[in-house]
């Protein structure tokens, strides 16, 4: 039997803080998955997309698994992006990161190929099959060009070794008709991506979020889950506001398709926790777009203080 309990809650999707090298900011990894940590956060999920996994090189993952392993010591699950199209090069990082102490791997679909759902499912099992740690779901069709049909994901749960997903689609139909089929099973856990349709998410019964505002304010994210595990709605929505506040003052500041990592990356940089560097081929905002978004970020931190410091009146 599958034993997925420990996976809830916000996990957030670090950011890899990197060099002008390109190589591994170990000082300033060390300083984020302390500052997750601080924040409460119930795991911490490296090698995503907002990890810019597919644009860094297995000796930066390789190291940035091992440093986040050793770091976390086990207080939170660690679970870890091996999303590629090469299986081999999925298989090393799943050993890397089971012989690092690692809880969990996630992978999206190979995106560099025109597969098809019965491809996709044979790919999975035979991936599940061969990595020794739990596998979870992530379906990112904007950036692999293939969702996980509902049909594919409910076959793929009977695997003992497939514990869940990660839905970043935002469709929240799809997410509803997700929650809808794993209704009576609790052992296939459902994350959302999205943050903007965090509480929502929730309400639907997903069993938490993959935020990555939760990078910046890991409290604020971890607040709104505790508000809904509480029932206490208002606060939740209160909370989520907020998060959307953030979104729309951090990701959405320029025209750049990338302006989500874009934002959130030099936000950080403002707060010392990276050096605001991004993998080619992104490039980091220039002087005056970071002079602009200071600007937003001072409005953010204000109204992250105060909704975290509010005390929802009872209705």
């Amino acid at each position: 039997m599958k034993d997925s309990s420990e996976f809830y809650g916000i996990i957030p999707p670090m950011i890899t803080p990197l060099n002008p090298d390109l190589s591994l900011d170990v000082d300033h990894t060390e300083k984020m998955i302390s500052h997750l940590i601080r924040g409460g956060v119930h795991g911490i999920f490296i090698l995503g997309t907002t990890g810019e996994s597919a644009s860094i090189s297995q000796d930066v993952k390789s190291d940035l698994i091992r440093l986040t392993c050793k770091m976390v010591l086990g207080k939170i699950p660690v679970l870890v992006g091996i999303t590629g199209c090469s299986l081999i090069e999925s298989l090393d990082l799943a050993g890397i990161a089971k012989d690092s102490g690692a809880d969990a791997l996630v992978a999206a679909p190979p995106f560099y190929v025109n597969i098809d759902q019965e491809e996709l499912e044979v790919y999975y099992k035979r991936l599940a099959d061969e990595v020794a740690l739990p596998l979870m779901l992530y379906n990112m069709p904007s950036h692999t060009k293939i969702s996980i049909g509902l049909d594919t994901i409910i076959s793929l749960s009977s695997h003992p070794n497939i514990i869940g997903i990660k839905d970043s689609s935002g469709d929240l139909a799809y997410f509803q008709n997700l929650c809808e089929a794993f209704r009576g099973q609790q052992d296939f856990r459902i994350f959302v991506g999205p943050e903007e349709v965090l509480a929502a998410s929730l309400e639907l019964g997903g069993h938490g979020g993959v935020s990555g505002g939760a990078n910046l304010f890991p409290q604020l994210y971890v607040k709104a889950y505790e508000a809904f595990e509480a029932k206490d709605f208002g606060r939740l929505r209160e909370l989520q506001e907020t998060i959307l506040f953030l979104s729309a003052n951090i990701y959405q500041n320029a025209t750049y398709k990338s302006s989500y990592l874009k934002g959130l990356k030099a936000a950080m940089s403002l707060e010392g926790l990276c050096r605001g560097i991004l993998a080619p081929p992104l490039f980091p905002y220039s002087e005056a777009e970071k002079e602009a978004l200071r600007e937003s970020l001072v409005k953010v931190k204000t109204k992250v203080e105060k909704s975290l410091n509010s005390i929802t009146k009872p209705h």
